[in-house]
């Protein structure tokens, strides 16, 4: 009983019904007052993917009737953003495959800024807010700070008005209810990058504001090919998951049938979650995460939203069973099914009946799961998969490569898991 009630309040978190109604209270709002329609970007320019969306400020500010309010703001707090340094690294990296995804301008190789080009870069930005010239500035900026070629030098704010405008960003971006760089928010939804900006587009177009009807997206959807012509039968796909991460249900099935459309094997290396291995999750954070987690399964055709958090007891016996069926050939079967009991179904996997469910739609005996509640061996290789993501750069799921090379991180990288896959097939 107690399950289904979570279930049901965080389903109701993210319902559409709820979501319209907020935005048709806001659209209200904004007629009644005569506002523009704004959309708000954060700028951090300490982030590589601030400086790719800034890049489409003015594109969209000519698609659509709106209007675009640039602010910069502070890197996110350490709560927010666990391993800073491994996350900087690959988003430097990860920055040029989403720029050449997309059309957009990034420096190869691009290098990671000193602390006084950070300053000087921030004192032109300031300057280009003030003159309501942000986007000209932050174009020259961003590729003169990550190219490692000299700031301009003129105009620059001074320090007082930065420190002014970076307050007032924070200020307003906490307001908000958000906490990252790179972000566009409008009436009371965020979207990030150029990634989440279809979504914007998407919305926009609904409400009338777009000039170009019809027309292609500025940054449409990405990803993978439903029936991808891979031969890659020699390669490996290493996929890192959790089975409290919402973005693993999201991903992992369609991982799984990627690396079986061009042959590849495909190993599973579950580790626990993040806040199980001392890593903070911001009560922010993990809002936002479940609303951009429903409309990414929305967009793929995934149930989602009945969600019963695994986290401690549901997560270990999850991973019992899972470590106990993956000789058997069912790890797969078994790691979606109990993804989708926790995530779409409102299942307890701490719960005796729930894990047993969960385990049957994937073949899996109701001995076999007893079997493996008796065995803690999962534990050692739940660590060395833990230490084989660090030793890849990262440390979040899903996180997958191919062969060793470079991984990539998130369901909104699969298109480049692809990619990927195409050249080692080649």
């Amino acid at each position: 009983m107690r399950a289904a009630l979570r279930g049901f309040l965080a389903s109701l978190l993210v319902s559409d019904g709820v979501r319209d109604i907020g935005r048709a209270f806001r659209a209200a709002r904004r007629r009644v007052r005569c506002a523009p329609a704004t959309v708000h970007f954060f700028f951090g320019a300490d982030d590589p993917y601030s400086h790719l969306a800034a890049q489409m400020l003015e594109p969209l500010a000519a698609r659509y009737r709106i209007s675009v309010a640039p602010h910069i703001v502070s890197p996110p707090q350490d709560s927010a953003a666990p391993e800073r340094q491994r996350l900087f690294d690959y988003a430097l990296r990860d920055a040029a495959i989403v720029a050449h995804r997309y059309g957009l301008s990034w420096p190869a190789p691009a290098k990671a800024p000193s602390p006084t080009m950070r300053a000087g870069a921030l004192a032109c930005l300031a300057s280009g807010l003030e003159s309501g010239r942000f986007s000209e500035v932050a174009a020259k900026v961003g590729w003169a700070l990550w190219s490692g070629a000299a700031v301009p030098t003129a105009p620059r704010a001074p320090d007082e008005t930065v420190a002014r405008l970076m307050r007032e960003g924070d200020a307003l971006r906490k307001a908000f209810g958000h906490y990252l760089c790179g972000m566009f928010y409008f009436e009371g939804e965020w979207y990030w990058g150029v990634d989440r900006l279809h979504y914007l587009e998407g919305r926009l177009a609904d409400l009338g504001f777009d000039r170009q009807p019809g027309a292609s997206m500025l940054a449409p959807y990405q990803r993978e090919s439903v029936a991808p012509k891979i031969s890659a039968s020699d390669a490996t796909v290493d996929l890192w998951f959790s089975f409290r991460s919402p973005y693993s249900y999201i991903a992992l099935q369609r991982v799984a049938d990627l690396a079986a459309a061009s042959g590849a094997t495909l190993r599973l290396r579950y580790i626990l979650p993040m806040v199980m291995r001392g890593l903070p999750v911001p009560l922010e954070k993990r809002l936002y995460i479940m609303r951009d987690c429903k409309r990414e399964a929305d967009t793929v055709g995934m149930s989602f939203g009945r969600t019963v958090d695994p986290v401690g007891v549901g997560v270990e016996r999850a991973l019992a069973v899972l470590h106990h069926v993956v000789p058997t050939g069912r790890g797969i079967a078994f790691a979606h099914s109990a993804l989708k009991a926790a995530f779409a179904d409102g299942i307890d996997l701490a719960s005796d009946d729930g894990l047993a469910e969960a385990a049957r739609r994937a073949g899996v005996s109701d001995q076999d799961v007893n079997a493996a509640l008796a065995d803690e061996s999962w534990r050692t290789t739940a660590e060395e998969n833990r230490k084989a993501l660090f030793a890849a750069g990262l440390w979040g799921a899903p996180t997958f490569c191919v062969d060793g090379s470079p991984a990539h991180w998130g369901q909104d990288r699969i298109w480049a898991l692809e990619e990927d896959l195409r050249a080692a097939g080649k």
